[in-house]
């Protein structure tokens, strides 16, 4: 996949710099030679799908060379394996779940990772459901239905937060829970094996509608709406990159958001350069999952209010309080522990509302 990743790098700046093209509306810089980019090794969180499109829009039109930077992506394994593989060393920045990160910071023993963008203002963690097996938006509707739960499942890490928030007894509400793989999760939901499944909402929601089940019939329960504080990812740092090279970080940063406003501007194109690392990706199903990402988790009151990126120290505080509910911290991590702002374009380039 590196080698590929590579090879459609080169290709595509070399295409967009012989055809003279404007990038947001900036004058395109004199391409670097290769020796004097920063190297830079990033993790997403998952496969190259739709809400990988700002990341791959900054990477295929230039936007990371022309900040010194010679980026490249790899898939992930999931949201908390990103802390993982920055913490451990091999990449430099990656994008996973900041309640994980909050989660990880809270041992005395962790290496000092930080966020440095918020990506998701509201997190993905999602129930989603089927109409069919009796499943709405209210939650009631949830009693003495089965549940596909991957262990490893960042939006069931939550399920005790959100159970305590809205008072659910799953006992007393007959709730059965499987343990069920990532890769059947949505097959045994469209197949009627279970009642809803635990997952990010663009995820699970969108899978589901690929394979066929009708629209009206999936019920999407975001965490968000229903009194859930939470935060969603992020991109965070390995704490000797940022120290070494602060300026890669903030110049990933910039080129991330110039990503981010092309694919919100054109969704379609976004998913263009999704297939193009994802040869079983289809280019209106990711396109689709890129258009719910922008409008559950990235565009909101708080992000038109702060601007992207930012953080509510009071929200912040907030949301300890609720990972506190089913998480004992050994140290409560304040929030100049786990973010650090220093690294974001100026706010009023961060307005994107």
């Amino acid at each position: 996949m590196t080698s590929r990743l590579a090879r459609l790098t080169r290709r595509s700046l070399l295409a967009a710099f012989a055809g003279g093209v404007a990038l947001s509306g900036l004058a395109a810089a004199p391409a670097l030679a290769q020796g004097d980019l920063t190297p830079l090794r990033f993790s997403l969180d998952w496969r190259f799908e739709g809400p990988s499109a700002p990341f791959l829009a900054a990477l295929e039109k230039g936007y990371f060379e022309e900040e010194g930077l010679d980026v490249t992506i790899d898939a992930g394994a999931g949201s908390v394996e990103s802390i993982n593989r920055v913490a451990s060393g091999p990449y430099d920045m990656a994008f996973g779940d900041f309640n994980s990160l909050i989660r990880y910071r809270s041992s005395p023993d962790s290496e000092p990772v930080k966020a440095v963008m918020m990506v998701y203002n509201k997190p993905a963690f999602a129930i989603v459901g089927r109409a069919s097996r009796g499943i709405t938006e209210d939650l009631e509707s949830l009693e003495g239905k089965t549940f596909g739960a991957p262990a490893a499942d960042a939006a069931y890490a939550q399920w005790p937060i959100f159970k305590d928030v809205n008072d659910i007894d799953e006992e007393a509400w007959n709730m059965t829970f499987e343990n069920v793989g990532f890769p059947v999760r949505e097959p045994m939901l469209a197949q009627g094996e279970v009642d809803a499944v635990f997952g990010f909402s663009m995820s699970s929601a969108i899978n589901l509608a690929a394979r066929g089940v009708p629209e009206d019939d999936i019920v999407v329960i975001n965490f968000g709406d229903y009194g859930v504080e939470l935060y969603g990812n992020v991109i965070m740092a390995d704490p000797d990159f940022l120290e070494s090279d602060p300026e890669a970080v903030a110049g990933f940063l910039r080129a991330f958001l110039r990503g981010l406003e092309d694919t919100i501007a054109d969704p379609e194109a976004g998913a263009a350069y999704v297939v193009q690392y994802n040869d079983v990706a289809r280019q209106e199903v990711e396109a689709d999952r890129w258009r719910m990402t922008i409008e559950n988790n990235i565009l909101t009151e708080e992000t038109a209010e702060r601007g992207f990126g930012d953080i509510d120290p009071e929200r912040y505080e907030a949301a300890l309080d609720q990972i506190d509910l089913t998480f004992d911290f050994e140290n409560r991590p304040a929030l100049e522990d786990v973010f650090t702002s220093e690294y974001l374009p100026p706010k009023e380039e961060r307005m994107l509302n």
